[in-house]
């Protein structure tokens, strides 16, 4: 939508937008797991593996690029497709290449790699994920690095593959110190919340959905003025809960609801410095009980996160600013039954409720027929 002026979608044309656009998947044809037949297909790419790697890949052949007749290596060979190709290749150190360079080493076209006499007939299973978290401060450097896993079971089958993710996630707690105001001094509607943790100034954020439906780790929603918002994703637990995890499990679905940080203060308006206590109010704070009712075999967790928002605005008629009174995180909760589920839905509502009291409007001019006390000119 960058270079062309997007659709219109109005509610008569919406299902014709959806069954054209809708599907399970918000990745692109090209980025979609392909699906691979018993045999091969005319034209389909022949399938390699490189045991050393346990990397699957294809039979690639070297085609020419453009006027200058470059060679490109990445264009995969067709299953029934016989033709043959020419291009040019360009050495700034031929003594050098000559040893190191693939396309001229004649072992590099048939050794350490298997050809498949047909596709992979298994699927992809479920990924397994590895992410780095890594804490900087400034020019102070690396603070702390921790690690997270995501792993899942597979069979044994060979007719299986494994689909791996690796995730690099830099944060830091001093960058937050220069978040721009967001309003002067009431806040912008529209203008994300401003918090505090540990005395850093941070934006207040909720929850955010991946493609899958699944909640991302690290991407968050922030949670501006005066917007009414409802997000959900489902949450996976890294392992299967039993009775001893209840305490565990809860603890993560409330770090999850709430984010990395912890929550302290909410600024009053747009413009609040950390330094003034004034400027900021207290987050009130409800969690559910932690005891099931009529389930002997259940933990009590929390599924729903409501942020209630209070606010008004203070100040002249002519130029009111909006201004936070109160707010308040209220978590709902509902049992969950041990070694029934892996996946847990998890639900946020921000509501902003406006808290203002307008004066009296006031009486304009007076007109001829008031009669006003001790007016002797009347």
């Amino acid at each position: 939508n960058y270079f062309q002026q997007p659709h219109l979608i109005k509610e008569s044309d919406f299902l014709k937008f959806l069954e054209k656009y809708g599907g399970h998947s918000f990745l692109t044809l090209s980025q979609a797991q392909r699906a691979f037949s018993a045999f091969y297909r005319a034209g389909d790419p022949i399938l390699t593996y490189f045991d050393s790697l346990s990397v699957l890949s294809t039979l690639r052949q070297p085609v020419r690029m453009g006027a200058s007749g470059l060679c490109v290596d990445g264009n995969p060979a067709g299953f029934l497709d016989s033709k043959s190709t020419s291009c040019i290749r360009i050495f700034a150190n031929l003594s050098k290449s000559c040893i190191t360079d693939p396309a001229l080493d004649a072992a590099s076209y048939y050794r350490d790699f298997t050809v498949l006499k047909v596709p992979v007939n298994g699927t992809i299973v479920q990924s397994m994920q590895v992410v780095y978290e890594i804490e900087f401060n400034s020019t102070h450097g690396i603070q702390n690095v921790s690690v997270q896993f995501n792993v899942t079971s597979i069979s044994g089958n060979s007719g299986s593959s494994l689909q791996q993710h690796f995730t690099l996630h830099f944060w830091t707690r001093t960058l937050s110190q220069t978040l721009p105001r967001s309003g002067n001094p009431g806040y912008i509607v529209g203008a994300p919340l401003l918090i505090t943790n540990d005395g850093a100034r941070q934006h207040m954020t909720i929850l955010q959905s991946q493609g899958d439906g699944s909640c991302s780790q690290f991407l968050r929603q922030k949670v501006r003025f005066g917007r009414n918002t409802k997000t959900g994703c489902k949450l996976r637990l890294s392992q299967v809960l039993e009775e001893g995890d209840c305490s565990y499990i809860q603890q993560k679905l409330y770090k999850a609801l709430q984010g990395m940080n912890r929550v302290e203060d909410l600024a009053i308006t747009g413009n609040a410095r950390s330094i003034r206590a004034e400027e900021w109010t207290t987050i009130l704070i409800r969690n559910c009980s932690v005891q099931a009712v009529n389930c002997t075999l259940c933990c009590m967790v929390p599924v729903t996160l409501e942020i209630q928002i209070l606010w008004s605005k203070e100040g002249l008629l002519s130029n009111p600013q909006a201004q936070i009174q109160s707010a308040r995180y209220f978590y709902q909760c509902q049992p969950l039954k041990f070694l029934s589920m892996s996946m847990v839905p998890l639900t946020t509502v921000v509501t902003f409720t406006d808290m203002t009291k307008w004066p009296e409007p006031p009486r304009g001019q007076p007109k001829a027929y008031w009669k006003l006390p001790f007016d002797f000119f009347f």
